[in-house]
C-alpha cells in the first residue's frame, strides 16, 4: 500500500485531501496537524522522520497570515522555508516524492499575461519572500520525483477564507467595498486536492518541476464577491474600491494570473471553471438560493 504524509491536516487543502481519501483505498494517507508535527520546532520535525518512512509527501502546511508574516518573519521563514528545505533533503535521501504547494505571491504582479512558471520571481512582502525562498531551496537540494504546485486566492467550506468571510459580512451589513484592482483567479481546494491525487501516481521527473493550479478564468476580488452574493442570494450592495482605499501592511500582487498550461499538458487534466466551482463550495455550504 503507497504510504502518503499529508502535512497540514486541518488547513483548507488538506481537509479536503481528508475528505478525498476514502476515494482512494489503495493508499495509505496519514494526516500530520500541527499537535502530530510541529512545524516551529526544527529538532522536533527531525525525530518525528527519524524512524519512518513514507512513499510520497504531500506538503500542505505553511504560514500563510500574509500580513501578520510582515512582524513574525521569522517564524514564517520557518515554516515555509527552513522546514521545506528540512523535507526536500528527506525526500531525496528516502528517495521520497514531494507535492509542495506555493503560491502566486512570489511574483510581483507587474505582468500583463499570465505567469508562467519561468517567468522571475520578485515577492514583495516577508510571506512571498519565505514561500519563494522554499521553492528556491527545493530546486537547489533537488531531489527526484518532486512537483512544486503554485496556486492563487484558495478557498474552501474549510477554514477561513474570503468566501466565507464574505458570506458573513453580507448577512450583516447592507453594503461592503471590495477591491477591484487586483486580478486573479480563485481556486477551489478541492479542485486543488482532487488534481493533486489525480498527478501524484503519475510524477516521474529527475528533477523538481514548478507547476501553476487555479480555476479557469479571471476575476476581480470586486467580481467574486459579486457572484458570491448573487450565487446564495444574500442582499448585500458591493461597492468597488482601490488597493489604496483599502491599506495593509503587506502589499499584494495586482496582477497573479497564473497560465496552467504546462499542468493540464504534462498530466492531462482538466480544471474547472471558477465560478463553477464557486457554486459546488457554496452548496457544500448550503448557501445555494
Amino acid at each position: 500500500m503507497f504510504k502518503i504524509l499529508v502535512t497540514g491536516a486541518n488547513g483548507q487543502l488538506g481537509s479536503e485531501i481528508k475528505e478525498l481519501s476514502s476515494h482512494y483505498p489503495q493508499h495509505d494517507f496519514i494526516f500530520a496537524d500541527r499537535t502530530m508535527l510541529d512545524l516551529s520546532n526544527l529538532v522536533k520535525i527531525e525525530n518525528f522522520f527519524a524512524n519512518k518512512h513514507f512513499d510520497a509527501i504531500i506538503n500542505c502546511a505553511a504560514y500563510t497570515a500574509v500580513d501578520r508574516a510582515e512582524s513574525e518573519s521569522e517564524l514564517a521563514d520557518t515554516i515555509n522555508h527552513r522546514f521545506v528545505s528540512m523535507l526536500a533533503k528527506i525526500a531525496k535521501r528516502t528517495s521520497t516524492k514531494l507535492i509542495h504547494i506555493s503560491t502566486d505571491y512570489v511574483f510581483d504582479g507587474c505582468n500583463h499575461r499570465p505567469y508562467i512558471e519561468s517567468d522571475p520571481t520578485n515577492p514583495q512582502g516577508m510571506y512571498g519572500k519565505t514561500k519563494c525562498d522554499g521553492e528556491s531551496a527545493i530546486l537547489t537540494i533537488a531531489p527526484a520525483n518532486t512537483i512544486i504546485i503554485r496556486t492563487s486566492w484558495v478557498y474552501s467550506s474549510f477554514g477561513t477564507n474570503f468566501v466565507k468571510t464574505m458570506l458573513r459580512l453580507g448577512k450583516e451589513r447592507d453594503s461592503l467595498g471590495v477591491i477591484f484592482d487586483q486580478v486573479g483567479t480563485p481556486t477551489y481546494a478541492r479542485d486543488l486536492a482532487q488534481a493533486i491525487l489525480e498527478v501524484l501516481p503519475s510524477i516521474n521527473n529527475e528533477k523538481p518541476e514548478i507547476y501553476h493550479y487555479s480555476n479557469e478564468g479571471a476575476v476581480s476580488w470586486y467580481d467574486f464577491a459579486k457572484a458570491i452574493f448573487e450565487l446564495s442570494n444574500i442582499q448585500c450592495s458591493v461597492n468597488p474600491i482601490t488597493t489604496d482605499q483599502y491599506p495593509t501592511p503587506a502589499s499584494r500582487p495586482h496582477y497573479s494570473l497564473l497560465n496552467k498550461t504546462k499542468i493540464k499538458n504534462d498530466f492531462n487534466l482538466s480544471i474547472p471553471y471558477w465560478r463553477d466551482s464557486l457554486k459546488e463550495c457554496l452548496i457544500t455550504l448550503g448557501e445555494t438560493k
